[in-house]
């Protein structure tokens, strides 16, 4: 299956928007592939304000989020993966969702079926298998 990520990003972002709320993203900014001005990050995390009147340009794709902001009142263009959208909430009350690496990539987790003899005793999915 495709990933669910940026369908539920743009379902939250406009759950958030028509709530006249401020979405703001999290973002991982240590990753390669997301161009961002890295100078505001704290702890590798990038807090990006995304309201209709923060950004220009919008484009909620499914693999990345771009748009144009300032930043220090210098415009510049921000790409962020969807891969490495930590989270969306709403400033004012923190409601929204944070996502986990197993949301972002479309694989079945490793102890999907066919991974292994079923039921390891491990701390993972617990395994089925028919018994005749």
């Amino acid at each position: 299956m495709t990933p669910s990520r940026p369908y539920l990003l743009r379902g939250l972002y406009e759950w958030i928007v028509d709530n006249d709320l401020t979405p703001h993203l999290l973002v991982n900014a240590e990753a390669d592939e997301v161009m961002a001005p890295r100078e505001f990050a704290e702890g590798g995390q990038l807090v990006l304000n995304v309201s209709p009147s923060a950004v220009r340009g919008l484009s909620l794709a499914n693999d990345a989020i771009a748009f144009e902001a300032r930043f220090g009142g210098v415009p510049q263009n921000v790409y962020v993966p969807v891969a490495q959208v930590l989270a969306i909430y709403a400033r004012e009350n923190g409601r929204g969702m944070i996502f986990t690496a197993e949301d972002g990539d479309g694989t079945p987790p490793d102890d999907g079926p066919g991974s292994g003899s079923g039921n390891d005793g491990g701390g993972g999915r617990p395994g089925l298998r028919v018994v005749k």
